[in-house]
């Protein structure tokens, strides 16, 4: 992929940040990636986003949910799988972006560099990233607990060049953070898909948003390349009234490690035996 002037001049140089080795600039090769949207109630997706700074794009009277999984294979930081739950917004009028909620990864220096250098909420995992003819699959399973599993059609053909840049906000030390991103591949796009929801209270939030169990369309690379920019911006979030030290804060990387090992993979077995019912669906019916 092409790369801006500044990228061009830092080609071939090294940085190395808490201890985090890179070769600039900071980019990932071939790498299938799976993308979801849905429908949500905007309401409850407007008390999701930290502070006032920021407010979700609507559709009517819907935001919009994306999931999307990523399986690194060629990075800086080794191989790992990454599924974002995002939410769709902007800050003032022209700022548009994705607002992470929630970013589980497989390894620790993912955590370390994620969330201790660009301010995402990454926390570390049990991810799965699986692909066959028909589905494309991930489940993220924390504490031993089904959070969530997507389940979509794989396209016969992924025929459409696309090239796009997009903005990720995080919200950490009590800062609105914000860093680019800027991705290219061939995607094939299909309808279907299920999501399900787990037993896992991270999965409660899901669920309070009135996200459905089908996606409006899923989204397919099989083979993706990005770069990520060093440069990070932040501004203090503010409230209407005196709030507590912010979660997660520097507490939560200070220790942290580089190991690139991954927690044993999701039970999907498990799930299955305790699993919810599909987001909007009644036992029994």
């Amino acid at each position: 992929m092409s790369f801006s002037r500044r990228e061009r001049r830092l080609r071939g140089r090294y940085a190395n940040v808490d201890g985090i080795p890179f070769r600039m600039p900071v980019a990932t090769g071939s790498s299938p990636s799976l993308t979801a949207l849905f429908r949500a109630d905007a309401d409850a997706v407007r008390k999701l986003l930290p502070g006032r700074e920021l407010r979700p794009l609507r559709i009517g009277r819907h935001a919009l949910l994306l999931v999307t999984v990523v399986d690194y294979q060629d990075t800086d930081i080794g191989r790992y799988i990454e599924l974002c739950v995002g939410v769709p917004c902007r800050r003032g009028l022209t700022g548009l972006g994705v607002y992470i909620h929630d970013l589980p990864v497989s390894t620790e220096i993912s955590v370390k560099g994620g969330l201790g250098i660009w301010g995402m909420p990454k926390r570390r995992a049990s991810l799965d990233f699986l692909v066959d003819a028909d589905t494309v699959s991930s489940q993220y399973d924390l504490d031993g607990r089904m959070v969530l599993r997507i389940d979509a059609p794989r396209p016969a053909r992924t025929p459409l060049p696309v090239r796009f840049r997009t903005v990720g906000y995080g919200s950490f030390r009590g800062l609105l953070v914000r860093s680019r991103i800027r991705l290219a591949g061939r995607v094939g796009l299909r309808r279907g898909g299920r999501l399900t929801l787990g037993d896992h209270p991270r999965a409660r939030v899901l669920r309070d948003l009135g996200v459905g169990s089908r996606p409006l369309v899923t989204a397919f690379l099989p083979a993706m390349v990005g770069v990520l920019d060093d440069h990070v911006e932040s501004w203090f979030l503010t409230f209407d009234a005196p709030v507590p030290p912010a979660v997660p804060g520097l507490r939560d990387v200070v220790d942290l490690g580089l190991g690139q090992e991954w927690p044993p993979p999701p039970d999907r077995a498990a799930a299955d035996r305790r699993r919810q019912p599909p987001v909007g669906q009644v036992p029994g019916r």
